[in-house]
């Protein structure tokens, strides 16, 4: 007899799995992987332990589910990065949208950043053949922008790495930012135009050097 075909869920378990990410993300972006437990993600998404187990096997199974979800979406705006496309444009939209990835999603920032403190013991694999062959693409592009003359010269992987540095400072450190720039609209719209400002100076092929 042939095997039956898996199911699709119904709408309320897609809900429900929905909740439960929600959750996790709160709580393991507030108390890392170790310091994240079951029973606070089941009280975070307002169900008991057991019924949370009925979807995921465990608490590391949620954080890798988290983790999938969180590659991609940040993974996205690098591959946008268009060789065909006007260089300083290219990465300036990139260096905007990273910046605006740290505004809307602060917790799934925070939440990368712990696991690649840990030694990324979950992300390592992701890492290594999702990350690691996009930068390569990614910088070798720029790299042709600088020898074609269309850039400043400036070491394509070291640009990648201070994008994400500063762009993401501002998603890790944002209880410090609040504080130092309590008005969060006047700080965000600064923090835009000078990042933005930053990277044009050191891209942008001075008239000397051509």
């Amino acid at each position: 007899m042939p095997e039956e075909v898996a199911r699709k869920p119904s709408r309320i378990q897609l809900r429900n799995r929905k909740r439960i990410m929600e959750a996790a993300l709160e709580v393991f972006s507030q108390h890392g992987y170790r310091g994240a437990t079951l029973d606070q993600i089941a009280d975070a998404a307002g169900m008991s332990k057991p019924n949370l187990i009925y979807y995921f096997d465990g608490k590391e199974a949620i954080h890798v589910a988290l983790l999938n979800r969180l590659m991609e979406d940040w993974l996205a705006p690098l591959h946008e990065m268009d060789p065909g496309g006007d260089p300083l444009d290219e990465i300036l939209a990139y260096v905007r949208r990273k910046m605006e990835m740290s505004r809307e999603f602060p917790r799934e920032s925070r939440l990368f950043a712990n696991e690649i403190l840990q030694g990324a013991p979950r992300m390592g694999p992701h890492l290594e053949r999702g990350l690691k062959p996009l930068f390569d693409e990614k910088a070798a592009v720029i790299a042709d922008w600088v020898a074609e003359g269309r850039l400043a010269q400036i070491d394509p992987r070291q640009l990648l790495l201070s994008i994400w540095a500063i762009t993401q400072h501002y998603a890790d450190f944002d209880a410090q930012i609040r504080v130092l720039i309590p008005d969060e609209v006047a700080g965000w719209d600064a923090a835009f135009a000078h990042v933005e400002a930053m990277f044009r100076t050191m891209l942008t092929v001075s008239e000397r050097s051509g």
